[in-house]
């Protein structure tokens, strides 16, 4: 089973440590990525939380899903492995 969660429909203004707080609410938060927008450094709506354990990572999944945060709907699961692509060529 995978730790690393993918956490969805976040809020533009919303920070790493905010998601970090709700999701040690759950267990212990190995790690918390929020994606950027490289060219405004603003939130993308969607970050990866890696838990301690498996264990962990389920009770989050099954706690926080669809749950109301900061007026949205969380979309809250295991996150899918990922893919390798080709390497993008300049033009």
């Amino acid at each position: 089973m995978e730790k690393r969660i993918y956490v969805g429909n976040l809020s533009y203004n919303t920070i790493e440590d905010d998601i970090r707080s709700l999701f040690e609410q759950a267990g212990s938060v190995a790690s918390c990525q929020l994606m950027l927008d490289k060219f405004t450094s603003r939130s993308r709506g969607f970050a990866f939380v890696e838990m301690e354990t498996v264990e962990e990572a389920n009770s989050a999944v099954e706690m926080l899903n669809e749950k109301d945060f900061e007026g949205r709907a969380l979309r809250v699961n295991i996150a899918k492995p990922r893919e390798e692509r080709p390497p993008r060529r300049d033009r």
